[in-house]
């Protein structure tokens, strides 16, 4: 599997914003769903948004929603993650997945359900 490129990450005070971005240099026709994660150590990887391409149908975990928002360039094949009053509990490594279009749809989504993945990118918030 090619993985998918994360960039964007970095260090910013809480109230900022940071925009992730990733890129998938070859698209894949199963891939119809497209999400981010976040892992800190010694803690499970939490699904964070979730896009559809064939829909736009976006889902959000509850301590980001209203704060950030999941967009897609299907023309580009790349997901972006606005993130916008940042909290020092958002600092993560944030990891962009992809995984089949009934990923959208179910009531959660795990990590262990989305096949190809990025190398990750920091995000560090500060008091």
């Amino acid at each position: 599997q090619v993985p998918l490129f994360e960039s964007g990450g970095g260090s910013v005070q809480a109230g900022g914003s940071l925009q992730l971005s990733c890129q998938a240099s070859i698209y894949d026709y199963s891939e119809d769903c497209m999400a981010w994660f976040r892992e800190v150590p010694g803690k499970e990887r939490e699904g964070v948004a979730r896009i559809s391409r064939a829909t736009n149908k976006v889902t959000y975990t509850d301590s980001v929603n209203g704060r950030f928002t999941i967009s897609r360039d299907n023309v580009k094949n790349t997901v972006t993650l606005q993130m916008s009053d940042l909290k020092p509990e958002d600092s993560a490594t944030y990891y962009c997945a992809a995984g089949t279009s009934m990923l959208c749809f179910g009531p959660d989504f795990r990590p262990t359900d989305f096949h190809r993945w990025g190398q990750g990118t920091r995000v560090t918030v500060s008091l």
